[in-house]
């Protein structure tokens, strides 16, 4: 975390006043009482530094909420942060009719939706057709993202909807595609073989090498398998840049991702082939030059202690010349039931694979800890 002292001038520029813990989005979505838990403040600060928030993701313009008035910020030192957004492929129809979960309005909406579509199957007047095509749940993307959805999804039907709709649980059907040939393609093959027979016999359909080619209110069209119906279609497959960092044509970028290329102190590199000394990025909208990261939570939140401590250094006008260097934890993913998995095998000090409750246990507890708060890390356990 940085340390603001008295002489120094914090800025932060968002279009939220909240911070999303990601890696519990899907379950936000899902759990069945509170699904905002995920936000807590955004920033700490010590001493009577002043912090104020702008309204909009930008460098030197923004419209704060309301005004419509642009206003330029200037700054000594720039830290770019601006993560990215959910990736389409411009398939017609995805933003109009999908919904995505990148932050808690979407997991709102989410919720708010799976609700509605038993609320409407639920009426007397409509077919058993017609029932299920509403309760038909569609999950594009079968990373990470996807499959703890469509687990948490699992998990509400059979634990909350069962109760109150007995007749439409039995109706309502989860499938996840992916163009791949396997979901879970950064984990270790055994593992997502684990996870997609688990979720053969929990009845969750897996339809790899299935290409979507339009989206339409209430249907989708898929190459191999055409016209399908579905009351909920949520989309997640990969990140596109944001808008911001689109805009930026003075920097090197990444010719596949569009982020931005820093090196290894994480300082933006310039066409011209110089670093800033005055500017760094961090997250998703940023890879450094020469390394391949995985883009998740975990790197971006090495990289922002790393820099935190390098601000806290200038600002005592001490070297930081230590370049960040990230170390693989691990990746983790939920599959329903209590039951997750745990890839250490491309982890930098013990190499190990966990399935089952023992990777559910390690799973919580490592989400758990990362809680940013004393008040959260009571609270979210409640709801768990």
């Amino acid at each position: 975390m940085f340390k603001a002292r008295l002489s120094v001038y914090v800025t932060m520029v968002s279009p939220t006043n909240a911070f999303n813990f990601t890696p519990l989005l899907a379950s936000c979505a899902l759990v069945p009482s509170n699904f905002a838990m995920p936000a807590t403040a955004p920033l700490e600060y010590e001493g009577s530094a002043s912090v104020p928030l702008a309204g909009a993701t930008t460098t030197e313009t923004s419209h704060p909420p309301g005004t419509g008035n642009a206003f330029k910020l200037r700054y000594d030192k720039l830290v770019i942060a601006v993560g990215a957004y959910s990736q389409t492929f411009n398939v017609p129809g995805v933003k109009e009719h999908a919904h995505f979960l990148k932050d808690v309005r979407d997991a709102r909406a989410i919720r708010t939706r799976i609700i509605d579509c038993f609320e409407q199957a639920n009426q007397p007047t409509l077919s058993d057709v017609q029932r299920r095509n509403l309760l038909n749940f569609c999950i594009v993307g079968g990373g990470p993202t996807g499959v703890e959805f469509s687990a948490e999804l699992h998990d509400l039907l059979h634990a909350e909807i069962e109760r109150h709709y007995p007749s439409l649980a039995r109706m309502a059907k989860i499938t996840l595609y992916d163009v791949a040939p396997n979901i879970l393609g950064n984990f270790d093959k055994s593992l997502a073989v684990y996870a997609e027979n688990k979720f053969r016999r929990d009845g969750i359909s897996i339809k790899t090498r299935h290409h979507v080619e339009r989206v339409e209110k209430d249907r989708m069209f898929v190459k191999e398998q055409g016209e399908v119906p579905f009351g909920l279609l949520v989309w997640s497959t990969g990140l596109a840049p944001n808008p911001l960092i689109q805009s930026i044509d003075s920097l090197e970028k990444h010719d596949k991702t569009q982020s931005l290329f820093t090196n290894q102190n994480l300082n933006v590199i310039t066409k011209e082939g110089h670093a800033d000394p005055d500017v760094w990025a961090i997250g998703d909208s940023a890879s450094i030059k020469g390394q391949l990261h995985p883009a998740t939570a975990q790197v971006a939140n090495q990289k922002g202690k790393y820099l935190a401590q390098k601000l806290n250094k200038i600002v005592k006008d001490q070297e930081h010349t230590k370049p960040f260097e990230f170390q693989n934890q691990g990746s983790l993913a939920y599959l329903g039931d209590w039951k997750a998995i745990y890839d250490r095998s491309s982890a930098d000090t013990v190499k190990t694979k966990e399935t089952g409750r023992v990777a559910w246990l390690l799973w919580r507890s490592a989400y758990f800890t990362m809680t940013l708060s004393i008040r959260n890390q009571i609270l979210v356990p409640t709801y768990w």
